[in-house]
Order: structure tokens, then sequence, then C-alpha cells
């Protein structure tokens, strides 16, 4: 057989999940709606919203046949599987886990809001326990997991090949392109001798593809040649970055590098799109040195909207995790900074770097 049929593909959820019915007590019936309910569960372990009634009508069984056999999949591992929400995910969890514990199974039945939103005191009130105790179960709640078939998804690292390397060789640069992947094409001597010998007719079928060969050659060291320019051109407009890092980066628009190369903004877009290069300050798409301004209080030079958010991240990091910095917290740290932006740029720029809120980030306990 060939290599990748000796190869052992990892188990998915759903073949997990029908391992278990085949070794489980279910009859006949019940087998037929598990496996049904089995292809109606997602790839985070919860049962698709309307799979009761689905597999009822196709089966011509009755909901509550379905959802028997439900239940029955909810005891199966992973713990939480084929739950209908988050509340019956964790608490099917914490009843396996945790059995006896009541204060778990009440937060997790009626106040995972309050969870959310941190409001502890609240559901200390109003389950009439302290602080502490409701802080003990939150920490428990925690370690439950939201999405149960969240171990069984395809993890498929994806590795970057830089298409350029830009090193630095005393004060200046060197741009070197990655050909590794690129074919080495020539054309084939057969076919030049073959010109001299053949008929009016095949003459002109080999001219014709000698000629689509050459456009084809000419046409990829055109390409390597147009990535060359414009990285050319983006060291040049952003030389501080190479020397000195993110906070250096300079405003730049396709315009700008497009006038410099003598192109049109589109091939610039095309030719940046999914290319990655190495340089002395990590591996970035090329599309990363392309950033809107964002106009300093002092009238001095206009700074990168993606310095702007390596600074807000650098706040975020270094703060205390027990007070942790608001959005407009951060506004007047940007402002000391001469840069004035409003606390809902900031609040974009925070949700792109893919960070919470500071009532989400902070630390009760």
């Amino acid at each position: 057989p060939p290599f990748e049929a000796t190869m052992s593909q990892p188990e998915s959820l759903h073949d997990h999940l029908r391992w278990q019915v085949q070794m489980g007590e279910f009859d006949a019936v019940q087998t037929a709606i598990a496996v049904m309910l089995i292809e109606e569960i997602t790839d985070d372990g919860y049962l698709a919203e309307d799979a009761v009634a689905t597999v009822a009508e196709e089966l011509g069984q009755s909901a509550d046949a379905i959802d028997t056999v439900a239940s029955a999949l909810r005891e199966l591992d992973p713990p939480g599987v084929a739950s209908r929400d988050l509340r019956e995910c964790l608490l099917t969890q914490a009843e396996r886990a945790h059995a006896d514990n009541p204060l778990l199974h009440a937060i997790i039945s009626n106040h995972l809001k309050s969870v959310e939103r941190r409001n502890y005191a609240a559901i200390a009130k109003e389950l009439k326990v302290s602080l502490q105790e409701v802080g003990d179960a939150v920490k428990l709640i925690a370690h439950l997991e939201p999405r149960p078939g969240r171990q069984f998804a395809v993890k498929e690292p994806q590795y970057i090949t830089p298409d350029i390397y830009v090193t630095k060789l005393g004060n200046d640069y060197q741009i070197v392109l990655n050909e590794d992947g690129l074919p080495k094409l020539k054309i084939s001597n057969y076919y030049r001798d073959a010109l001299q010998s053949s008929g009016s007719q095949a003459k002109s079928f080999i001219q014709e593809k000698l000629r689509s060969a050459v456009w084809l050659i000419r046409s990829i060291h055109m390409r390597q040649r147009t990535i060359y320019r414009v990285m050319e051109s983006i060291l040049k407009f952003q030389r501080d970055f190479f020397d000195k890092g993110v906070q250096h980066l300079r405003p730049l628009i396709l315009k700008d590098v497009a006038e410099d190369v003598g192109m049109h903004e589109s091939t610039i877009s095309r030719v940046t799109s999914n290319k990655y290069v190495h340089t002395p300050q990590g591996i970035y798409e090329l599309k990363f040195f392309f950033n809107s301004s964002i106009a300093r209080v002092d009238g001095r030079e206009s700074i990168a909207s993606e310095s702007v958010r390596d600074f807000i991240k650098q706040l975020i990091d270094g703060e205390n995790p027990k007070a942790p910095v608001s959005d407009q917290q951060i506004v007047e740290l940007l402002k000391k900074r001469d840069i004035d932006i409003a606390r809902r740029t900031v609040a974009k720029y925070r949700e792109m770097l893919r960070i919470p809120s500071s009532s989400k980030r902070k630390q009760v306990f």
C-alpha cells in the first residue's frame, strides 16, 4: 500500500463518540438515534440548535425519545459533549467532577451572567454565602471546559517560509529573495533542435509552445523583480523599523510605494499579499509595513497606527492585574506621548489585539 495509507489518522470527535455508543448499552433504535445525533454535534462539541427536531422527523421518533438518547450522549467522554448550551455543558461537568458542591451547581444554573461580569458580590448576596465561597466556586468553573470538542480539533500548524530575507551588513541591508520554491525552468535543447528539422506544421506548433514557455519564464523573473523592488522601497521608507523596531514604524500607504517604484497600487497590493519577509526584528507579512497615520499633538511627524497598537499592548502587558488600565487611562497615557486619539479608537485597537476590557482582565482573587 502507499505510504499515506499506513499513516495513523487522528481520531475525530464523531469517531470517538460512535465508538463509545458501539461499546455502550444502547439498543438498536437508540443506536440509530445516537449515530444521527452525533452527526449534529459541532466541532466545539455542542448539539446543533434544531438537532432533536431534525432527528425526530427523519427517524419518525418522538422528541422525548430523542432527548433521552441526547441525555445519554452527555454522559459520554468528553464531559459536557452534546450539550445544548454553555450552562448545560458546564453543569454536566460539574455534576460529574463536583457532585457534592451545591453552590457550584447553583451558580452555574442561575448566575453565569454575573460570573461573566465578575459581579461576585451580587452572587454572594443572592445565595447568602461569603465572597470567598463564591470566589472558590468561580475558580472551579474556570477549570471546566466550555468547548468539550476542542481536544479533538485537528491542529495543523502553519509554518511560514519567508519569501524574502533582509539582513544587515555593516550599516546597510541586503535583500535576498527565497527562490527555493520556484521551478527551475529553461528551454529544452531537444525542442530547439526540432525547430530546424521539423515540417512547417510541426515547426509552427513548436514555435507556439516555445513562445509560451519563454513568456512563462519571463513572467516568473518579472514577478521576482517586482517583489524585490517593492521590498527595496519598503526598506527605504521603513528604515527606522529595521534599525530600531515596531515603535519606529512610519505611516505608509500603497500609493507611496506605487509612486516610488512606478507601478499601480493594485500591483503593490497583489505583490504584498501573503508574502513574508525575515528581518532582524522578526518575520512579518509585507502588508504589516502599511499603516495609517495618526497625527501628533505637538505637530511632529505623524506616527503609524501599528506603533500605537504596540504601545497599547506594552501598557497592558505591564499593568497590575488587580488594577488593569482602562481605555480612558490609556488615552491619557498616550497624550503624554503627544498622541491624541479617542477612547473608542483605543477600544478598537485593543479588540484588534484580542485583549478583553479592563473589567474582564481584573483579577479579584
